[in-house]
């Protein structure tokens, strides 16, 4: 069998459209003043561009814009520095569903995968109902699919199909591709200055860190941790673990994820423990 039997629409496993929708309504007050910009969602502090105002004059590293070569501090050190500029902001989020085989699993009421989708519903309504735009990516086993940022009730609705849709995918083929393609895809779909929100589980973004920090230096990129109810109340004494073949005991402990969120920091994201 490839994946688990979609005719078990069991709640917690299975993810639908209507969950998502009912969600548009969870304490979130909608803005009656929609901002007057030249395209939809986008909410510039100023003028489409760089920037002006200064943040700070760090080392150059690779990957920085030669043209930001800061003279002074380069000659004053003698290594290169470049001037970081506040980006303009631009009113887009980006929702990243990790559909991936570790998020197809859980031990309390739902999966991590359809907490994950909650989470970034949650996040989609909120910054609708403000007059942003949103924009979505899914990541299964059988590749990306996206929508496009715009605003509106009716793209959100779009983007709770998008994401039932692809979750009942996953289900069906798990897989557990790299999230390398997804990241060079959200830098397209997020703009210079926008939100990116990637829900995934402890430890699986690992083999993208260069694209995600890539992806991190002119956008705001929140990586959403979804742990398991096991991870939060590992349950006492010693159990047996099995996989078929072979067992051993062993005793669980909580996981300690101070380093994992102080590398996703240094790379320039915003870590955040969602617990169930």
């Amino acid at each position: 069998m490839t994946g688990l039997r979609l005719s078990e629409a069991l709640p917690g496993i299975r993810l639908t459209e209507a969950e998502l929708l009912a969600l548009r309504d969870e304490g979130v007050a909608p803005n009656r003043h929609r901002p007057a910009t030249r395209k939809p969602g986008a909410v510039p502090a100023r003028m489409e561009g760089a920037g002006m105002d200064l943040r700070e004059i760090r080392a150059y590293v690779a990957g920085d814009d030669p043209r930001r070569i800061d003279p002074a501090a380069t000659a004053r050190t003698g290594q290169p520095h470049i001037r970081s500029l506040h980006e303009d902001r631009d009113d887009t989020t980006l929702l990243i569903a990790d559909f991936r085989a570790p998020m197809l699993w859980g031990t309390g009421t739902a999966l991590r995968s359809v907490r994950g989708a909650y989470h970034l519903a949650r996040a989609g309504w909120q910054a609708v109902l403000h007059g942003g735009s949103v924009a979505a990516l899914t990541v299964t086993g059988g590749g990306l699919a996206e929508l496009p940022g715009a605003a509106g009730d009716r793209h959100m609705a779009g983007i709770a199909k998008l994401l039932a849709l692809q979750h009942d995918r996953a289900l069906s083929d798990p897989g557990r591709p790299p999230l390398t393609e997804a990241l060079a895809r959200a830098a397209r779909l997020a703009p210079a200055g926008g939100r990116v929100l990637l829900a995934t589980a402890p430890g699986e973004w690992r083999d993208a860190e260069a694209a995600l920090s890539r992806l991190a230096r002119r956008r705001i990129v929140t990586i959403a941790l979804m742990l398991d109810e096991i991870e939060c109340k590992p349950p006492r004494g010693v159990l047996a673990v099995s996989d078929g073949r072979a067992s051993r005991l062993a005793r669980l402990a909580l996981p300690d994820l101070a380093g994992e969120c102080a590398r996703l920091r240094a790379i320039g994201t915003r870590p955040a423990e969602v617990q169930p």
